[in-house]
């Protein structure tokens, strides 16, 4: 995926410091280094994780769609922001805070992000399996 984090960069720049200061433990440590992808991978064979992550399976699906249908745009959040009549923070806002259920936004935001961005709001209700 084109927004996968290596999330021991930092590591790495304590790494650094360290080998810099002379401390030859931290030189000599291996960092690991795992994709966004691969960390949720394992985290999901844990049953309260995959519980938690699954719940929030809507969320992460429209935070995907939103993120996907920028980049394909070629917009930034300002330029987003811009055709939205809004400022910068709220379009940041309404990314983050999807991936943590702090907020839900609105049809009406959603229609505009969607026109910003060159896109037509759908919505769909799929039928759930029953067992």
């Amino acid at each position: 995926m084109p927004w996968e984090i290596d999330y021991y960069s930092e590591a790495g720049a304590r790494q650094s410091t360290a080998a810099a200061k002379g401390d030859n433990w931290a030189m000599n440590r291996k960092i690991p280094t795992k994709t966004h992808r691969q960390m949720v991978k394992a985290w999901k064979l844990e049953p309260e994780f995959k519980a938690a992550y699954d719940e929030l399976e809507t969320e992460f699906t429209l935070l995907r769609e939103l993120l996907l249908a920028r980049q394909r745009a070629g917009l930034t959040q300002a330029e987003v922001a811009k055709k939205m009549g809004t400022k910068s923070p709220a379009v940041t806002r309404l990314e983050t805070t999807l991936s943590d259920n702090r907020h839900s936004p609105t049809i009406a935001t959603l229609k505009k992000y969607a026109q910003a961005v060159g896109c037509k709001l759908e919505v769909h209700l799929v039928p759930t399996e029953t067992a």
